[in-house]
């Protein structure tokens, strides 16, 4: 019997899960520490150093840096997640000629797939609300909506990770995408310091960047200022992903099916 899109992607990503949890202790240290003690450091180390109210609403550094640092958490863990772990998966493991031979499809693997490198994006973006929250950064109840936009970048960039791992050779070809895409997006995408302070061709630049976006969402909710503009980011967040997704279902399936 046939699962359907939405059975199959359950199946591929309770497959996912089953494995991570063999291993979940050392992935959730990599996972959760590195942006917590980024929004530590730098929020309360080197804001001390830092002007208050950097993006002009009468908010501290730290308080400025908090959704920045949950929406880089959940486009790192996802990007590795949906790089490194599903390469492994694709051409060193073979778990996805495996899963090719069940009435699953590539649609599927790669729908299961993301969804499995977002919930690792989420759980990465929720510990950083908890710190932040547990820190006094985050007040409003619209904070409330951040493991929600974590979900949704975490989609993003696992699509995102999906093309490019669809294309690797080797693992070694991650490093042009993680340190010419995945690096530039996390020094210029508004997370340590307002677009407004880049020159107006930088700036246009940084908009066409989706973590400029998922950074302002971010901040919209926790600021408790969603509107038409936080809106506006999730539809460019959303378009986004339906492209990727598409592309990744395409180029995985080249790959796979010869």
């Amino acid at each position: 019997m046939t699962p359907g899109f939405l059975g199959g992607t359950l199946c591929v990503w309770r497959r996912d899960m089953e494995s991570w949890r063999k291993y979940w202790k050392a992935s959730l240290v990599g996972a959760l520490g590195e942006p917590i003690l980024a929004l530590v450091a730098i929020g309360y180390g080197l804001g001390r150093f830092v002007d208050i109210d950097p993006g002009g609403a009468g908010v501290g550094y730290a308080q400025f840096l908090a959704p920045g640092i949950l929406a880089s958490a959940a486009m790192n863990a996802a990007s590795f997640e949906a790089t490194f772990g599903s390469f492994t998966r694709m051409t060193e493991q073979k778990t996805y000629d495996a899963i090719l031979a069940t009435p699953i499809g590539i649609r599927e693997i790669v729908a299961g797939d993301a969804l499995w490198a977002a919930t690792k994006a989420t759980l990465s973006g929720t510990a950083v609300l908890l710190v932040a929250v547990a820190a006094g950064l985050v007040r409003s109840p619209a904070a409330c909506l951040l493991p929600a936009v974590a979900l949704v970048v975490g989609l993003v960039f696992a699509t995102m990770g999906l093309v490019v791992a669809s294309r690797a050779q080797a693992y070694d070809f991650f490093t042009y995408y993680f340190t010419l895409v995945i690096a530039v997006m996390y020094f210029f995408s508004g997370i340590f310091f307002p677009l407004a302070s880049l020159p107006g061709w930088a700036r246009a630049v940084a908009w066409c960047l989706p973590l400029t976006h998922a950074v302002a969402l971010s901040r919209a909710c926790a600021a408790g200022t969603v509107g038409g503009a936080a809106l506006l980011h999730l539809g460019v967040l959303v378009f986004v992903l339906g492209t990727s997704y598409a592309l990744a279902v395409r180029l995985v399936g080249r790959r796979l099916i010869v």
